[in-house]
């Protein structure tokens, strides 16, 4: 994560000082660095025992797999932007079910993120790869692909994988 030298208030220097129980870059104006996850949304979709996953257009890890995920835009409902992330990355429409899994990942050059990732259905659209995503695949739930772009992916692959191995993943269109 990028360091900051000035305050993005007032333009003065910042200075290490201890805010929250933590060091943390921070101003004599009053503004202090809080340096929080970026919050991510996703899907997890299955359908006849496959996880749709797609695979990343573009640099961090342009060429690897990911669940359809991105970042929640500020003003965006977590439900309502895996919604649209599912919709940008796969051109198909859907309903947003309960959480299945929240993780935090440090693998990414950008920023620290917190991926929130829902269980979804198919409701409508047109598969096709989209916006960030170069192609989409339906791979089983118990050998996800091997080159999984994110560690917090991974392990959402390696947890449904289980399932499908201890019969305790949801039935089809699920």
């Amino acid at each position: 994560m990028k360091e900051y030298r000035y305050c993005p208030l007032c333009g003065s220097e910042l200075t290490e000082r201890v805010a929250g129980g933590r060091t943390r870059p921070a101003c004599a104006c009053g503004y202090v660095h809080w340096r929080n996850p970026a919050p991510a949304v996703g899907v997890v979709t299955l359908m006849e025992g496959k996880v749709l996953w797609v695979r990343r257009a573009f640099e961090p890890r342009k060429g690897l797999w990911s669940l359809p995920a991105g970042f929640l835009e500020w003003e965006e409902d977590p439900r309502a932007g895996a919604r649209r992330e599912a919709l940008e990355e796969t051109g198909l429409e859907m309903e947003i079910g309960e959480v299945f899994e929240a993780l935090a990942g440090d693998d990414d050059p950008r920023t620290r993120a917190l991926l929130v990732l829902f269980w979804a259905e198919i409701t409508g659209g047109e598969e096709r790869a989209g916006d960030d995503a170069s192609e989409l695949a339906w791979f089983p739930a118990e050998a996800p692909p091997p080159d999984i772009a994110w560690e917090s992916h991974r392990l959402v692959g390696e947890t449904l994988a289980r399932m499908a191995a201890g019969g305790t993943l949801p039935g089809a269109g699920r």
